[in-house]
């Protein structure tokens, strides 16, 4: 899981393989970005991925409340980052697979004397807790219409439930780091970037139906994302404060 989510996080930095590409759909969350700096800025929105930290021993047990995410959230850096906490699929965590398949945040710090601020998110694998809450279309979703859930493009449930939620918190955290930034209605549960598109990656979309997804060939996995080394993923629409409409790769 850990090489996996390496090479999806590497990939926003311009990197750009076979089109459509986790590149081009940075390029959408970049538009929030440049609405609201200078209209002459040209630079980028680049994250790099910084060190990492295996929990093997579960410090902190298997169970976990929010408030012990963001303490595991806390041993990363505390200075311009984003801490992510991805929980295995034999960790509970309050909240899971009842009302959220992750969540962000943000946390005070004070390094070397001045107050900071970091963000934050947390992902959990939903496979053996609730695939069809977390990793649908890749499992029979837990209600509505029971239609064959489609191939995962890494042939693991769990993982690329992760990255499509990882994806869309990113969008939310990017964009929203703090809780002042871009989202609609209210504070307390805005719609932001990702999730004021719920269920859609592709065009033709409709609840129950992810949208007409490109398909592998070999695999018959279906996905909408190239990503390095040949990995494809599937990542979330993005809403386009330039259209007000939800945009898709594909």
């Amino acid at each position: 899981m850990e090489g996996h989510c390496r090479r999806f996080h590497h990939l926003p930095l311009g990197f750009a393989p076979h089109q459509p590409s986790v590149a081009a759909w940075w390029k959408t969350i970049e538009k929030y970005y440049h609405l609201a700096g200078s209209k002459t800025s040209s630079s980028s929105l680049s994250l790099y991925l910084g060190k990492q930290l295996l929990d093997d021993t579960y410090s902190l047990g298997k169970s976990l409340s929010q408030k012990q995410i963001v303490q595991l959230a806390s041993r990363g850096d505390q200075k311009n980052a984003i801490n992510v906490v991805l929980t295995a699929s034999d960790v509970a965590v309050d909240g899971f697979c009842v009302n959220r398949c992750g969540t962000h945040g943000s946390k005070s710090a004070l390094v070397k004397g001045k107050n900071y601020k970091f963000a934050y998110i947390w992902v959990g694998n939903s496979e053996s807790q609730c695939p069809g809450y977390c990793a649908w279309p890749f499992h029979q979703p837990i209600y509505g219409p029971q239609s064959p859930p489609l191939i995962a493009p890494n042939n693991d449930v769990g993982l690329d439930g992760i990255v499509m939620n990882l994806g869309g918190l990113l969008a939310g955290t990017a964009t929203n780091p703090f809780g002042n930034g871009f989202y609609q209605g209210p504070s307390a549960a805005p719609l932001e970037a990702a999730s004021a598109c719920p269920g859609v990656y592709a065009k033709g979309a409709y609840p129950g139906y992810a949208g007409d997804l490109l398909v592998d060939p070999a695999s018959g996995a279906s996905y909408n994302a190239h990503g390095a080394n040949g990995r494809k993923y599937l990542l979330p629409a993005i809403y386009d404060p330039s259209t007000s409409k939800c945009s898709t790769l594909v």
